[in-house]
């Protein structure tokens, strides 16, 4: 009985070996499942180098001309622009106005790591406090640029505020340049603090809830939790945080221009940018200096990846 069995599966196995393999599907069949991801692609695609790649390609055209912005003729100056940027030092003494919005960013992820962190676990009202905590992000910035306006001027919303308080205050908010800057500052994290806190809590979210259990049996108390499990697990949005804080703090325009016009020692690069562009009719100028900011940004960038390489972490 067992030699039967044995001479049964070996003609079950010699007949399978024999068996023709599948024949490959037709040549057009191939080539259409090969360019069907494309086909997705080719929409976000045009999308991208027709309102990204084109503008970027012609800005660094205009940056070699003498361009104005509304004349039909322009003339070849080569690296004039580039030269008159970086022989006109007043033209990056406003990046010392960023030195404000750097510091504000700092504060604004340590907060926003800090809200993730605690709205991560089981507390009560939960739900509502990330709501409130994103919705700033959701709003307009010429809408929070105008409500914002109204709350530091002079007897506006806060001096209401600090004189309920019992505070006395007859000072301008906007109109010196440290207090403008830190005003406008702190407006930038109000305003992009649920950014960062959505980018962080996803980020702890993403964690596996064992490891928080086997921490817990090990005695480990919320900050080791913290320390040990969350701080490496969201090592690569931390990163990815730093580089959106370092470009945006570089590249303000929309508070302050709205606020301040960039008066009262305000004046970020990019609102001189815009200036020298719509108000100066300075196009290849404005063109060059625009270059130069993607150009810093970018070193940034790669200094920040550099220094800190998105290692993989393995928490398991």
């Amino acid at each position: 009985m067992t030699g039967t069995t044995e001479t049964a599966a070996v003609k079950t196995a010699a007949g399978a070996a024999a068996a023709p393999a599948p024949a490959p599907a037709p040549r057009p069949a191939r080539l259409w499942r090969g360019a069907t991801p494309w086909l997705f692609l080719l929409a976000p695609l045009a999308l991208l180098i027709v309102f990204t790649y084109a503008p970027i390609a012609n800005m660094v055209a205009y940056s070699f001309t003498d361009w104005d912005g509304v004349s039909p003729e322009l003339h070849y100056t080569g690296s004039e622009n580039y030269a008159e940027l970086f022989t006109r030092s007043e033209l990056f003494e406003v990046f010392w106005v960023s030195g404000y919005y750097l510091a504000a960013s700092v504060i604004q992820i340590v907060a926003a790591l800090y809200f993730a962190t605690i709205l991560s676990f089981n507390v009560r009202f939960r739900n509502f406090f990330k709501g409130v905590l994103f919705f700033p992000y959701l709003i307009n910035g010429v809408a929070i640029g105008f409500v914002f306006l109204y709350f530091f001027q002079d007897g506006g919303t806060l001096d209401s505020v600090l004189s309920l308080l019992g505070v006395e205050t007859d000072r301008a908010w906007l109109g010196t340049p440290t207090s403008a800057n830190t005003s406008l500052a702190a407006v930038s994290v109000w305003r992009y603090l649920g950014l960062n806190f959505v980018l962080f809590l996803g980020a702890i979210q993403s964690i596996p809830g064992e490891l928080y259990e086997a921490a817990e049996l090990d005695g480990a108390n919320r900050w080791h939790q913290f320390r040990f499990i969350i701080a490496p697990g969201i090592k690569p949005v931390l990163s990815l945080t730093v580089i959106l804080s370092i470009s945006g703090s570089l590249s303000v325009f929309e508070i302050p221009y709205i606020m301040t016009g960039g008066a009262t020692g305000t004046e970020t690069f990019v609102i001189q940018t815009v200036k020298l562009a719509f108000q100066f009719n300075k196009t290849g100028l404005a063109s060059a200096a625009a270059v130069v900011l993607l150009l810093i940004v970018l070193a940034v960038t790669w200094v920040q990846r550099r220094l800190a390489p998105d290692d993989k972490v393995d928490l398991v």
